[in-house]
């Protein structure tokens, strides 16, 4: 395989809610929109550093609307629930297929070590995580600029 995984094909099946990647050495991921939502490599999912990121709840029914390409290397998924910020480049994508098993294992460990349910909607934002806190509040006329207002990437 060649150092950068573009794939060949990249097929959404919306009855089925798969994005399937298909690569010039017959690799083929199936990746269900809810995985790839949960593991999506915004900010809003991922945070600005370790220990920020946020673990998605009630995205088992997210459709992706549409994908827009991003350079040549990568695709931003437009999410039924309104995520639009996730650029999943080439090698993520591949990442997310070839460690697909073992990375749905640790999210329904967290999903059990927090508690809740994958099921679950998304707990009202608070505090100072991404999205949230007075940068968020601040309209983005007055210059607050920050997490919530979009400049960084994120949307509330």
């Amino acid at each position: 395989m060649a150092d950068l995984p573009i794939p060949q094909s990249i097929t959404l099946h919306g009855a089925s809610r798969l994005l399937e990647l298909g690569y010039a050495d017959g690799v083929v991921h199936r990746l269900p929109f809810e995985f790839l939502r949960v593991h999506s490599p915004s900010a809003e999912v991922q945070g600005h550093g370790p220990g920020q990121e946020v673990l998605q709840t009630g995205k088992r029914e997210v459709d992706i609307n549409a994908l827009e390409p991003v350079g040549h290397y990568a695709i931003k998924p437009i999410f039924s629930d309104g995520h639009e910020s996730g650029i999943f480049t080439w090698t993520y994508l591949h990442e997310l297929g070839s460690k697909q098993e073992a990375l749905w294992a640790d999210y329904l460990a967290r999903l059990a070590a927090a508690g809740v349910d994958r099921d679950q909607p998304m707990a009202a934002k608070a505090g100072g995580s991404c999205g949230t806190g007075a940068a968020a509040a601040a309209p983005a006329e007055s210059g607050g600029g920050g997490c919530g207002s979009g400049s960084c990437g994120c949307k509330s």
